[in-house]
């Protein structure tokens, strides 16, 4: 993949990224790619849901407890009639496999990306 065009400190700023700890795991049969619906903490930001197409590659037993990180600012996004509240980031490899990124255990919930 081509890396993308340049843009300003000021515009990767307004891009809110947090860690948050998956509480719960659904399956999601009607999503068009394999997912599971999140339910993620973001300690004094709350909760948050999210549509994330990981199934081939994570076990619910793998996610629950987890630490993510996530933008936490887009709009709500809804698939197949789920809101998705929070984009779940996920390393993308060259063979389509996504390897969620994780920061370490010691983490505060809610905590902000730099």
């Amino acid at each position: 993949m081509e890396p993308k065009e340049t843009i300003t400190i000021e515009e990767f700023q307004r891009v809110d990224m947090r860690v948050g700890r998956i509480v719960a795991v659904e399956e999601f049969p009607e999503a068009r790619k394999p997912s599971y619906k999140l339910t993620i903490d973001f300690g004094p930001l709350g909760t948050r849901r999210s549509s994330a197409a990981i199934r081939p590659w994570y076990q619910p037993h793998d996610l629950l407890g987890r630490l993510v990180v996530a933008v936490v600012n887009l709009p709500v996004r809804r698939v197949a009639g789920f809101p998705s509240e929070v984009l779940v980031l996920g390393a993308i490899q060259a063979d389509d496999r996504v390897i969620l990124l994780q920061p370490d255990d010691d983490a505060e919930l809610g905590s902000f990306i730099a």
